[in-house]
């Protein structure tokens, strides 16, 4: 059985970027600035991150914001 420990979103809104991140099990929510720059790395250090790991998962199913 899974746990969802962290939720993460990245919000866009007139072109800036907010990383939010909700610890699930504290019920507590960060917001941080992303730059552009970054947002577009994510899938490369994400790619990176997996292959380190050795994760097999490429995706998991979207539960969107409800």
């Amino acid at each position: 059985m899974e746990t969802l420990l962290y939720a993460a979103e990245l919000v866009e809104e007139g072109g800036t970027y907010t990383l939010v991140l909700q610890d699930v099990a504290r019920n507590t929510v960060q917001a941080t600035p992303i730059p552009r720059a970054m947002v577009d790395k994510l899938p490369i250090f994400l790619s990176a991150l997996g292959s380190r790991l050795g994760s097999t998962r490429d995706s998991v199913p979207s539960q969107g914001r409800g």
